[in-house]
C-alpha cells in the first residue's frame, strides 16, 4: 500500500450508536486510545474490530472491548469485558438467572463441586462450573472447564498474577462466560473474554478522547460503510 492509500485509510470514520451516544472510531483513533502500543494493526484487524462494536453495541471507550497487539506480524486478539458480555445476557428477555461455582479435589481424592468460590488450604482447585436459565428453554446451559487448560501463565511457565492469586476466581468466570454464550448466542457470537484467549488486558480506566481529536475527524475524516475498508 502506497503512502497517499495509506493516509486516506487513517482518514476512514466508522459511526454507530451505543445506548444513544455516538461512538466514532478511527484507524488512527483505535491505534491510539484502544489498542495503546505502536504496534501497527492492519486494514482488517480495523475492519473487524469495528465491525464488531457496531453489531454487538459494544463502546470501547467504556472498555467493553479491546483490540490487543503485542508484535508486529501476529493477528491482534478482539476480546470482549466480562461485564459486557454479562450485561447484554441479563438485557435479554428470556434471561432467568444463573449458578456458578468452583470444581475442588479434596485430600481424600474426591472431587465436588461447589457454588462460589470459597476453597480450603488443603484443596486443590481443578475447574470452574456454570448454569444458565432461560425461561423459553425446559434445560439448563451448563459448561464446566479444566484449570490446567484455561490458566494463564508467563513466559517461564508460572501463573500470572491474577491467576496464581485469584484463580477460584478467574476459573468461575471463563465458565460463567462460555455458559452465557451458549445460552444467548443471538447476542453474544463471537465476543470472547480475555481468559479464554489466553490475554491479559490492560488495567485502565475509562478513555476520553480528547477534544481536538474529534474536531480534526470533523475537518479531515469521511464516514464510510464497512465495505469501504
Amino acid at each position: 500500500m502506497n503512502n497517499e492509500n495509506q493516509d486516506k485509510t487513517q482518514d476512514l470514520v466508522v459511526k454507530f450508536e451505543v445506548e444513544g451516544q455516538e461512538i466514532k472510531l478511527s484507524k488512527k483513533i483505535v491505534q491510539e486510545y484502544i489498542v495503546g502500543s505502536d504496534v501497527p494493526i492492519t486494514n482488517q484487524e480495523f475492519k473487524l474490530f469495528t465491525e464488531l462494536c457496531k453489531v454487538r453495541k459494544l463502546n470501547p471507550f467504556l472498555r467493553e472491548a479491546y483490540l490487543i497487539k503485542y508484535k508486529a506480524g501476529t493477528p491482534a486478539q478482539l476480546v470482549v469485558g466480562k461485564d459486557a458480555i454479562l450485561k447484554r445476557a441479563v438485557l435479554n428477555p428470556n434471561y432467568d438467572g444463573m449458578e456458578c461455582g468452583i470444581i475442588v479435589q479434596k485430600d481424600d481424592g474426591t472431587i465436588e463441586e461447589r457454588q462460589g468460590t470459597f476453597k480450603l488450604g488443603n484443596e486443590q482447585l481443578v475447574g470452574g462450573w456454570a448454569r444458565v436459565f432461560r425461561k423459553d428453554w425446559t434445560h439448563p446451559t451448563y459448561s464446566s472447564v479444566s484449570f490446567n487448560e484455561v490458566a494463564q501463565k508467563t513466559g517461564q511457565g508460572q501463573l500470572n498474577s491474577n491467576w496464581g492469586n485469584k484463580g477460584a476466581t478467574m476459573v468461575e468466570k471463563v465458565a460463567k462466560v462460555r455458559a452465557l454464550r451458549e445460552t444467548f448466542v443471538e447476542d453474544l457470537a463471537g465476543m470472547y473474554e480475555a481468559e479464554e484467549m489466553q490475554q491479559e488486558i490492560p488495567q485502565q480506566e475509562p478513555i476520553e478522547v480528547q477534544a481536538e481529536t474529534e474536531e480534526q475527524s470533523e475537518i479531515t475524516t469521511k464516514e464510510v460503510s464497512m465495505n469501504d475498508i
